[in-house]
């Protein structure tokens, strides 16, 4: 019976060569759909993203205070001990100001006072930033600080020295409108918006102002740097990338109030933003040397993600931004003005007293000193015309004696 030959050898390689060619195109698909859909892919709209990002904050906000009424209402709480010093017998003790009562001696109802505009503060606002603007226009000290901060210690191995190539800090300013305040606890919470509390509640606590803010600019920092690859030897490639970010819109609410200093802490302003506020960026891009890439979504998507995060983790509520104030009572080293026209103020008019009573003096000591010498030198002239005359005299009466006339004797 005859036997049949199997080509096995053959299948086997073109099964080989298939998956080998299949294997490669996967990969290439991965890679293109990579390219096309993570990096170059269309982010989703400004609106969409926005509305994402603050129901993230709220839900943040919203759960930090659930833990904080959580801890309140299970451990109790004792009234905090003060030192005591010993009182003036002469300054009389006023009686204990509480929340309520400075609502009440200052006419304000909370529940039904109006917002208030704040053209007053807004022109405050706009000359302190005109003058910060003009300041870092003559100076350089902005920049050597923004330099100084992107390169700091912080900075990882894989990137170059980071350079400021463009630094605008806009022509516009703030907007503050719709005033409002409020009591809240210490806590931050507000009473009117916990009915457990009723209006017992604003006995304690401190008050808080609550505005409107609203910034419609184009602020921008422009950067740029170079991506290091230093595997598996120091400098093995390197891939320029330049980047600009600017503010284009900030719309928010900034809430700022007063904690009351002890014997051991001072008096602070704290300042923060509620979680509905928000921040529309414009995030230009561009990478490589010879064939570049230009403004890549998901570069501009990472980079707002993180100057989103940078901000909420310092200035939104639950945090704030806590300032020491210094003293308000009046001291006579902090006077100034007053002067008449012309003058200056008492410290450096004193130091300029002294160095004119110094020149004074050294003038007075040089002017005594040249008439002395003056005087010594008129004297001797004179002497020495007495000299002259005595010698002159006595040579014309040897030389030119008169005929007849009597010797002297």
């Amino acid at each position: 019976m005859p036997s049949t030959d199997i080509p096995v050898k053959s299948e086997s390689s073109l099964s080989f060569t298939q998956g080998l060619l299949l294997g490669q195109l996967s990969i290439v698909i991965l890679i293109g759909a990579f390219i096309k859909f993570f990096i170059f892919g269309d982010p989703p709209s400004p609106d969409v993203t926005a509305a994402l990002r603050a129901t993230e904050r709220r839900s943040r906000t919203l759960a930090h205070k659930r833990s904080l009424i959580t801890v309140r209402s299970s451990t109790p709480r004792h009234p905090t001990q003060t030192l005591s010093k010993k009182r003036s017998s002469v300054l009389r003790n006023p009686p204990p100001l509480t929340t309520k009562t400075i609502l009440s001696k200052t006419y304000y109802n909370v529940d039904s006072h109006q917002p208030e505009s704040l053209d007053w503060f807004n022109v405050l606002i706009a000359q302190t930033i005109a003058q910060f603007r003009s300041d870092a226009q003559h100076d350089d000290a902005i920049l050597t600080s923004l330099t100084k901060a992107l390169n700091g210690t912080s900075r990882p191995d894989f990137l170059d020295e980071i350079k400021v190539t463009e630094l605008s800090l806009g022509e516009d300013f703030p907007i503050f409108s719709n005033c409002r305040v409020i009591p809240v606890d210490e806590d931050g919470f507000s009473f009117g918006s916990r009915s457990e509390d009723g209006g017992a509640g604003r006995e304690h606590g401190r008050l808080q102002a609550r505005m409107d803010v609203d910034l419609s600019d184009f602020i921008t920092l422009a950067l740029e740097t170079k991506l290091l690859l230093n595997y598996p030897k120091p400098l093995v490639a390197i891939l320029p990338v330049a980047l600009a970010v600017s503010v284009v819109r900030f719309s928010g609410t900034l809430s700022i109030s007063f904690i009351p200093g002890s014997q051991l802490s001072p008096t602070t302003l704290a300042f923060s933003f509620l979680d509905d506020y928000r921040l529309d960026l414009s995030i230009r891009s561009l990478v490589g040397s010879r064939s570049r890439l230009q403004d890549v979504p998901k570069i501009a998507q990472l980079v707002e993600a993180r100057l989103h995060t940078w901000f909420d983790d310092r200035a939104v509520e639950p945090r704030f931004q806590q300032i020491e104030l210094p003293s308000l009572w009046p001291r006579k080293k902090n006077t100034r003005g007053g002067e008449e026209a012309g003058s200056e103020p008492a410290s450096i008019s004193r130091a300029k007293g002294k160095e004119i009573e110094r020149d004074l003096r050294e003038e007075a000591r040089r002017e005594v000193e040249a008439e002395t010498r003056a005087r010594a030198e008129n004297q001797r002239i004179e002497d020495e015309g007495l000299r002259w005359r005595r010698r002159a005299r006595g040579e014309s009466d040897v030389s030119y004696t008169m005929p007849g006339s009597m010797p002297y004797g």
